[in-house]
């Protein structure tokens, strides 16, 4: 869609210049633009982001947008600029006047050359809240690297605490199965970004974030760093259980496995009960919690063959009746058909300006004043580049053919 109507939402007004890519500035955006934001993207001639050939899956129309394009550029405005030009950079200069966001994710020092940098555009608009997201930093040693999710979360030790243990079949360093430095970095940004508004709105200075996809996932760490930090514990991957929690993994009935997840005393207690074992929940060795850790393999012991002959839904119900946390594993397509979901309205449906339907899981947070929206699908590249170009700066027509004839901007792939 050309045109954003209906803008609600807790950030209606704020505007934000997109000159990010891929995933970590993308998601941070889309959230923006989920909460009212207006997001324009700036997309390369020709090129556009590059998720938009991360596939397949991709949209059956003529875009062939990834299914993974999809995910995150929602609410969004798109327009392509060439910024190595310098009639192009100026074009985006002269963007930044009328935004209160700027997010980029560029090479350390890259946009400087054209006069896009925090220096630069804060010499034009002052208050301008300016995110960078990098693999690692404005600063230190590895300033310069390039930085991608998947390096991210081997050097960050996610990947030597994920997975089966080592030894075991299929054990050793394991990747998360979605990009988790990247969709947490998104996360942290747009915090950073509402925080430096609201210091704006207090003070009226804008400023510079800098983020790095290696200290977001450091920080994710949180329990498992806290152990080495504090305890001086080096965590080891132990496949779907729990460094400091017993029972909480899953467990094999005669037909399937079930998710227990026992948080505290009362609860261990109750599921021995449930298993007819209600003489384990005061045995020394596991009636607290830091014990039964300590006694992981003894507990095991008892209660896998006690799961081992109950049928899962049973078992489930059981412990659903009893007010335990516990539950099957779902496939993706089993999850997105929950009636618990449905009843959430997490799943939505938006038509792209051609009548291509594009749906999506929306913003989880339930507004009760000023929820999110969805106005825009995830554009195509470069299809608003005109019509923004023309509201926000004034051009004429002619001089719009004359920058696309040119090559400095362009219209859709």
């Amino acid at each position: 869609m050309s045109e954003m109507s209906s803008v609600t939402g807790p950030l209606q007004g704020i505007r934000v210049l997109d000159l990010s890519r891929v995933l970590a500035g993308p998601w941070c955006t889309q959230i923006l633009g989920d909460l009212g934001a207006e997001v324009i993207k700036l997309e390369q001639p020709g090129q556009g982001d590059d998720t938009r050939r991360w596939g397949p899956p991709f949209l059956n129309d003529g875009s062939r947008d990834s299914a993974y394009y999809l995910s995150a550029n929602r609410n969004k405005r798109s327009i392509a600029i060439d910024i190595a030009r310098p009639e192009g950079a100026e074009l985006v200069r002269r963007l930044v006047r009328d935004a209160d966001v700027v997010i980029e994710n560029f090479r350390v020092g890259a946009l400087a050359k054209y006069g896009l940098d925090h220096a630069s555009l804060a010499a034009i608009k002052p208050d301008i809240v300016y995110c960078s997201i990098s693999g690692f930093g404005q600063t230190g040693p590895d300033r310069d690297k390039g930085g991608y999710d998947f390096l991210v979360q081997g050097m960050s030790g996610l990947m030597s605490v994920t997975g089966l243990p080592e030894g075991e079949p299929g054990g050793g360093p394991m990747k998360a199965a979605v990009p988790i430095a990247d969709l947490s970095t998104g996360l942290y940004a747009t915090i950073s970004i509402l925080a430096a508004l609201q210091h704006r709105n207090r003070t009226g200075e804008g400023q510079h974030i800098d983020l790095a996809l290696l200290d977001t996932q450091m920080v994710m760490l949180a329990n498992q760093a806290s152990s080495w930090l504090n305890g001086g514990v080096d965590p080891r991957p132990m496949g779907n259980q729990h460094p400091s929690i017993t029972p909480y993994q899953d467990f094999a009935c005669k037909d399937g496995r079930v998710l227990v997840a026992l948080g505290n005393d009362r609860q261990f207690r109750d599921f021995c009960t449930l298993l007819g074992h209600g003489e384990w929940g005061n045995d020394p060795r596991f009636a607290v919690s830091g014990t039964r850790s300590d006694n992981r393999a003894a507990l095991l012991a008892l209660i896998e063959p006690a799961i081992a002959e109950w049928e899962a839904e049973a078992l489930i119900a059981a412990m659903e009746a009893a007010r335990l946390p516990g539950g099957r594993i779902n496939t993706v397509p089993e999850a997105l058909a929950l009636p618990q979901i449905a009843a959430r309205g997490l799943v939505h449906e938006i038509e792209r300006n051609d009548g291509t339907s594009v749906r999506f899981l929306g913003f989880p947070g339930q507004f009760s004043r000023s929820p999110a929206t969805y106005r825009c699908a995830p554009p195509r590249s470069a299809e608003d580049t005109r019509a923004v170009l023309g509201e926000k700066l004034g051009l004429s027509a002619d001089e719009l053919d004359r920058l696309q004839a040119s090559g400095v901007i362009a219209d859709t792939l």
